[in-house]
């Protein structure tokens, strides 16, 4: 199992991005939550196996149309064994 911690930078709050992300962390098979941030940035905690992870990554570094995606800052962190993909409320 693997997981991560990411912090996206761009435009990526008002153009669907949580909600795309969690449809496309579901049909990967991963698992983890998404929220916005007040500075901007969208946060994201993914866990699965690599190839899941992997595959969610890829997407989170494009975004939904309407998107643009500066940069995409990955931290590893230890496996919680999380069960389903969340969208949480902005902090």
């Amino acid at each position: 199992m693997r997981r991560v911690h990411v912090i996206v930078r761009g435009e990526v709050q008002g153009v669907g991005y949580r909600y795309t992300l969690r449809m496309v962390a579901q049909d990967a098979g991963a698992s983890g939550w998404v929220r916005n941030r007040r500075d901007g940035t969208v946060e994201a905690e993914i866990e699965g196996t690599a190839a899941e992870v992997d595959a969610v990554l890829a997407w989170m570094a494009e975004g939904p149309p309407g998107s643009v995606v500066d940069s995409a800052a990955v931290t590893e962190r230890s496996p919680q064994h999380a069960v389903g993909f969340d969208v949480r409320p902005t902090v």
